[in-house]
Parts: C-alpha cells; structure tokens; sequence
C-alpha cells in the first residue's frame, strides 16, 4: 500500500472518531473538544492540496511505506 493512500485512509478514520468523541448524541461522546482535532484534520488537509506537501505522508515513509501513486 503506498504513503498517499494510507494519508487518506487515516485522515478518515481520524475524522470519523474525533467526530464520535465530539458530538454531544454519539454513545461515544467524550468532549466538544474533540471536534477541534476534526478542523485541524480538515486544515491538514486542505494545505496538503495546496502545497503538496504533507507530514503525515513524511512520517510514513520514515516508517518504510513506499511513496507514490
């Protein structure tokens, strides 16, 4: 699996907990807080797009995982 896919991959996942955490009716409710940390996904995401540049991706190939399409 390459670094791009696996961004994408867990950009959703983080997304879809934070979410669970942050809103007041999911049985997973924790704290509003957590919706934060699904904007500063969002932002991640957004300045990837526009610089083409993104950490998560640079972490994981440290880790190995092969870059590319």
């Amino acid at each position: 699996m390459t670094s791009w896919r696996l961004v994408r991959i867990i950009a959703g996942l983080f997304v879809l907990l934070s979410l669970a955490l942050g809103v007041p009716g999911s049985p997973l409710f924790l704290s509003a807080w957590w919706l934060a940390f699904t904007a500063f996904v969002g932002l991640n995401l957004l300045q990837s797009g526009l610089t083409q540049w993104c950490l998560m991706e640079s972490i994981l190939r440290r880790f190995g995982v092969r870059g590319g399409c």
